[in-house]
C-alpha cells in the first residue's frame, strides 16, 4: 500500500477541526432564530451537506465525460468516489431536512417539488451502485458509469433550481423567496458567518473523503486485476 501523503494527513486534521468549528458556530455563535427556535440550527449542516453533495454529483458527471474522452480509468475512480461520497452527504441532507421540517411544517415529509426531486436524485445514485455492481468487465463498467452519471448529473441542477422555478413550501434563504414558502427566515450577519463556516468545513471534509475513496479505489482496481490474471 502506498504511503499516506502528508497533505492528506493535514486534510484529516483540518476536517476534524473544521467540523468542530462549524458545530460551535452553528450551536453557539449563531443567534437563535425568533420563530423556529433552536431547531433552525440544523440549517447550517443541512446547507453544508447539500452543497458538497450537489457539487459532487456534478463532478461525477464531468469525470464521466473525461473518461469517455480519454478512456483513462483514473476518471472512473474519481467518478465512483464522487458519487459514493455525495450520495452519503445527500442522504444526511434529506434526514436533516426532515428534522427541520417537523416543527416548521408539522410533518416529517411532504411531496413538495424540492423534496420530491431530492428523493429522486438520491434514488438515481443508489441505483447507480446496484447497476454498476452487476457488470464484471472493468471497461464496460466504467463506460456504463460514465454515461449514467452524465445523465444522472442533470438531476443536481434541477434539484437546486426547482424552488426558484415553482411554487414550493421549501424556503429560498438566499435569493428571492417563494410566496408559498414556509419556514423561511432572514439571516443576520452572524447567521451568514455560521453558514459560510459550515460550507467551508464540509468542503474540506468532502475533499478529504474523496481523496481517501480514490486511494481505496486504486487498491480495489489492483486487486481486481490480480483476480483476473489468476482466473485466466
Amino acid at each position: 500500500m502506498q504511503q499516506k501523503p502528508i497533505f492528506l494527513t493535514i486534510l484529516d486534521v483540518l476536517s476534524i477541526i473544521g467540523l468542530g468549528v462549524a458545530t460551535y458556530f452553528a450551536l453557539v455563535y449563531a443567534p437563535t432564530e425568533a420563530v423556529m427556535g433552536n431547531v433552525q440550527r440544523v440549517f447550517y449542516f443541512h446547507v453544508g451537506t447539500a452543497w458538497v453533495a450537489l457539487v459532487g454529483f456534478v463532478l461525477a458527471a464531468v469525470s464521466g465525460i473525461l473518461y469517455l474522452v480519454t478512456k483513462d480509468m483514473k476518471w472512473d475512480r474519481f467518478e465512483l468516489a464522487a458519487v459514493e461520497v455525495s450520495t452519503m452527504f445527500f442522504f444526511i441532507t434529506i434526514v436533516l431536512g426532515s428534522i427541520w421540517a417537523r416543527p416548521a411544517w408539522n410533518t416529517w415529509w411532504t411531496w413538495d417539488p424540492r423534496l420530491t426531486t431530492a428523493a429522486v436524485t438520491e434514488l438515481i445514485y443508489i441505483a447507480y451502485f446496484m447497476l454498476r455492481a452487476g457488470i464484471e468487465d472493468p471497461e464496460k463498467r466504467a463506460r456504463f458509469g460514465a454515461v449514467y452519471t452524465l445523465l444522472g448529473g442533470i438531476s443536481a441542477p434541477i434539484t437546486f433550481m426547482v424552488i426558484r422555478l415553482f411554487r414550493t413550501i421549501h424556503p429560498v434563504v438566499i435569493g428571492n423567496a417563494s410566496a408559498a414558502a414556509q419556514g423561511g427566515f432572514d439571516m443576520t450577519p452572524n447567521m451568514l458567518t455560521a453558514m459560510f463556516i459550515a460550507l467551508g468545513a464540509f468542503t474540506i471534509i468532502f475533499i478529504d473523503l474523496m481523496w481517501h475513496r480514490i486511494r481505496i479505489g486504486a487498491l480495489e482496481e489492483k486487486v481486481e486485476h490480480l483476480k483476473l490474471k489468476v482466473s485466466m
